[in-house]
């Protein structure tokens, strides 16, 4: 109920032109947004890295308008290659298809894509570029962009893809990706998915996660567990002790300002962790999202606002 409520706030283009231009708005999402500009994702992504943790970096935005949109985003992802490898950041970058042109121009988001990926390849230490997963609209057209991104001379490891556990289609498109070697972050799903398509009871979920996040875990492939659930966490490492699995062998993936706690003690523990980290001034669907996803960030904020 709360989540599809939050869901729905973050469709709502008025609200939405509200909070990003207002001061308020920037104040409360700076929990989980590390701010407006590249300068800020690097700082935060220091800290993470001295933290003993390793950054995805996502420029926010999703539908651009017009190519002239694309081409700014894909301007901005270089500029963060740039930036990653100018101060030697433990990161990489996530993207979303929609983002650098998907509607608007199909080719031209091949173009921005492909140069991205190949750029990030040719990083040293190689880079490596995540095409993050969107509503089960773009699902069947990330997942064929992806495969044929990996399939390019020179881009093996250097991209990967997203799969959501709520899909029922998920299993599936698991085991295509993982017979090509893709990696894959494992996430429940954010977006608001008809029944006919999607588990909609969270055991449902949980299961349908557990169940590919042991396939994940035993297919050989670095792969990443976003999750703040500490039962599936729990679930992750027992699994893990009793395959005799290299604590190196994957990561779990966590929001940045989410359960820094259970981030922290992850570390201590000599499990890898990954922090994603997003900025830039389309921070309201993202921000709705997550407040959607956990009743704890809506308190938060709540107690955050009534100290200031």
């Amino acid at each position: 109920m709360l989540r599809a409520f939050f869901v729905h706030l973050s469709e709502n283009p008025s609200l939405r032109n509200f909070a990003e231009r207002s001061s308020l708005g920037r104040r409360v999402s700076g929990r989980f947004v590390a701010g407006t500009e590249i300068a800020d994702a690097v700082r935060a992504t220091q800290a993470i890295n001295r933290a003993g943790m390793s950054v995805s970096i996502d420029n926010l935005g999703e539908n651009v308008t017009n190519p002239e949109e694309a081409r700014h985003s894909a301007q901005l992802y270089q500029q963060i290659l740039d930036a990653i490898v100018a101060n030697q950041l433990n990161a990489n970058i996530s993207l979303k298809l929609t983002h650098v042109g998907l509607d608007v121009d199909e080719r031209l988001a091949r173009d921005i894509v492909s140069g991205l990926v190949a750029k990030s390849a040719s990083m040293n230490p190689p880079g490596f570029v995540r095409v993050d997963m969107e509503g089960s609209p773009y699902t069947q057209r990330t997942l064929d962009f992806v495969h044929e991104l990996h399939r390019m001379p020179g881009n093996t490891n250097s991209v990967g893809t997203v799969i959501q556990a709520y899909l029922k289609r998920s299993e599936s498109d698991v085991a295509k990706l993982l017979a090509e070697g893709i990696r894959i972050r494992l996430c429940k799903g954010a977006y608001k998915e008809p029944a006919e398509i999607a588990f909609s009871a969270k055991s449902e979920v949980d299961a349908n996660y557990v169940k590919l996040m042991k396939t994940l875990m035993k297919s050989g492939i670095y792969h990443g567990l976003a999750t703040h659930d500490e039962s599936i966490v729990r679930q992750a490492k027992a699994f893990a002790t009793a395959e005799k699995l290299p604590r190196d062998s994957f990561e779990f993936q966590m929001l940045y300002g989410i359960r820094r706690d259970l981030q922290q003690s992850l570390v201590r523990d000599g499990w890898r962790v990954r922090i994603y980290i997003p900025f830039g001034t389309e921070w309201y669907p993202y921000f709705m999202r997550r407040l959607g996803e956990r009743p704890a960030n809506v308190l938060f904020i709540a107690r955050h606002l009534l100290r200031a």
